[in-house]
Order: C-alpha cells, then sequence, then structure tokens
C-alpha cells in the first residue's frame, strides 16, 4: 500500500526536522548531545583506532607510526624542512625533530641546510628509507582495504572532501 498524498508532502520537513536535529545532536552546547553522533567524536576515534592498527601493523617494519608519516610526506615532497614535514603531519616540531633525528641515526633520511636560507634544514629521503616506506605502504594498504572494502570509490572521492572541508573550517583555510 502506498502512503498518501499528504504523508508524501510532509516527508521532505520531517527530514529536514531530522537533519536538524542530528545537527543538534552533534553540537555539545545542546542538551540533547549525544557523543555518538558528534563527527568530531567519531573523527577522533577512527583516528584512534587507525593509530593502534598502523602501530601494531608497523612493527614488522620497524617504523613506528610518527617516522611513518615522515617518509610518506618525504616520498611525495623530497627535500621537505623538518616544519614543513610537521604540518603536514599535523605534529609539533619538538616531535617531529626527534623523529628525523631518529630517521637520520637509521639512514632513512639526510639532513642539509638550505641553500637559500640556512636556518631551514632540509630533510631528504635516502633510497633505504624509500625501502622502508615501500614495505610501510604495503602495511598502510592491508588497514585501508579493510576500512573501505565496501567503500566505492566515489564514496571514498566525497568522504575525502567532506573531511579537506572540516581541516580547512578548523584551520581557517576555507
Amino acid at each position: 500500500m502506498s502512503e498518501s498524498p499528504a504523508k508524501q508532502r510532509l516527508a521532505p520537513a520531517g527530514k529536514v526536522r531530522a537533519l536538524a536535529d542530528a545537527k543538534r545532536r552533534a553540537d555539545p552546547v545542546f542538551s540533547d548531545f549525544q557523543l555518538a553522533d558528534s563527527p568530531l567524536y567519531l573523527i577522533v576515534r577512527i583516528a584512534g583506532q587507525y593509530s593502534m592498527d598502523m602501530e601494531d601493523a608497523l612493527r614488522e617494519t620497524g617504523l613506528d607510526l610518527p617516522s611513518w608519516r615522515a617518509l610518506m610526506i618525504l616520498h611525495e615532497t623530497n627535500p621537505s624542512s623538518v616544519s614543513e614535514i610537521a604540518e603536514a603531519s599535523v605534529t609539533r616540531l619538538s616531535t617531529m625533530t626527534r623523529v628525523v633525528q631518529r630517521l637520520e641515526k637509521q639512514q632513512y633520511v639526510t639532513l642539509s641546510r638550505r641553500d637559500s636560507d640556512a636556518r631551514v634544514t632540509e630533510v631528504f629521503i635516502t633510497e633505504r628509507g624509500e625501502e622502508v616506506a615501500k614495505r610501510g605502504r604495503r602495511v598502510a594498504s592491508r588497514i585501508f582495504s579493510a576500512a573501505f572494502s565496501d567503500f566505492p570509490a566515489h564514496e571514498i572521492s566525497a568522504l575525502n572532501e567532506l573531511l579537506r572541508r572540516v581541516y580547512g573550517h578548523l584551520t581557517g583555510q576555507r
């Protein structure tokens, strides 16, 4: 049995109300706030689970998560300054400095002063660093595949765009 025309006309208003309620339930200032409906909570939860899974999986490569992130950034943008790596990985500069020093001791990167500004330390990924990064990417691929096994490409693209918008709002880079 199909819905009456009156019910069909009311459906959009009900959907609008449900969407407004979803936004209220996601905002901590409202009394009907629900943690499970907060996108920021869900992002943190996903990131936390991903970090734990990656840390466990990366053990086989000898890398920790901050080192892997630094190598991934260098793989894409070689060389990069320590501060550029810290910014791209959303890591404090002091922490990334220690990570880069560890990577240098392991001979995964080399350091030099930037020609145009000697105050800037440039980080270059080495062949050995590329090799360990490649092993890390295989580990990351397993986790990615498990997380997105039933997502079509257009949903991943849409999710990435939404997350970029959220990040832009948080950083003022809209």
